[in-house]
């Protein structure tokens, strides 16, 4: 039997962490599979903390003290892991838990790592403006890095727990973990990683949504001081093998 460890990150989603957890709990995996549902709250202040109290007993609950960003929530729910495989879930209701079944399909002997594409499939509610920002983001990845997603910034990365150590690495604690830093460990860990077309629903900013063009842009530096880094250690060990 394997575990699939869905961690579902939440800050001031009061309106939408029961549909999310519902849906979550809805999903049958395929034959062979169960889930371990970590939720973690990164210190919310809109009554979320209190809706979540009803799910302590049922599911591994993590209230945070202190505000830190997705990427420190994702990073605490990363240390409670069981499973032998591990999804993040955001509690915005723009991503569809049924999936998980295509994600999971896709793995296989050779592929321990898939993405869920957003752009591989016909989504008519995604933002213009989104839309050619993730495309512009995916390329330029691929450019710095060798690859060839067509999104990084997507939310479902199935990957196996092997993984963890490396992507507790990075100090990074906001967004910018989870779309560029995570993206580019998993790129490092498993090269053979299958994209595969997935549901988005994107909300607008009357409904929460938190992303705006600033992630936009501190991605971008994200990626080329990840860049910057990689290229100045491979010239340091050239230099030094140069001179023995």
């Amino acid at each position: 039997m394997r575990k699939l460890s869905l961690i579902i990150p939440c800050y001031n989603e009061e309106r939408f962490i029961d549909q999310v957890i519902d849906k979550v709990e809805a999903v049958t995996l395929p034959p062979g599979w169960q889930k371990e549902i970590i939720i973690v709250d990164d210190c919310s202040t809109d009554g979320t903390r209190e809706r979540l109290s009803k799910y302590q007993d049922k599911y591994l609950v993590v209230l945070r003290d202190k505000n830190g960003g997705k990427g420190s929530a994702v990073k605490t729910g990363l240390l409670k892991v069981s499973g032998d495989f591990v999804l993040i879930q955001d509690a915005d209701l723009e991503y569809d838990p049924n999936d998980y079944r295509t994600l999971i399909s896709a793995l296989n002997e050779k592929r321990t790592t898939v993405f869920g594409s957003r752009l591989l499939k016909q989504n008519k509610c995604f933002n213009f403006i989104y839309l050619y920002g993730n495309r512009t983001m995916a390329m330029i990845f691929n450019i710095l890095f060798g690859s060839h997603f067509t999104d990084i910034t997507t939310c479902y990365k199935l990957f196996p727990r092997g993984a963890i150590p490396q992507l507790l690495n990075w100090k990074e604690d906001s967004f910018v973990y989870d779309a560029i830093y995570l993206t580019y460990e998993l790129h490092k860990f498993s090269q053979n990683i299958a994209e595969v077309p997935i549901s988005y629903s994107p909300r607008s900013r009357a409904e929460g949504k938190k992303v705006n063009w600033r992630h936009g842009a501190k991605a971008l530096i994200a990626m080329i001081k990840i860049k910057l880094g990689k290229d100045l250690a491979h010239d340091i060990a050239v230099a030094q093998s140069s001179r023995i």
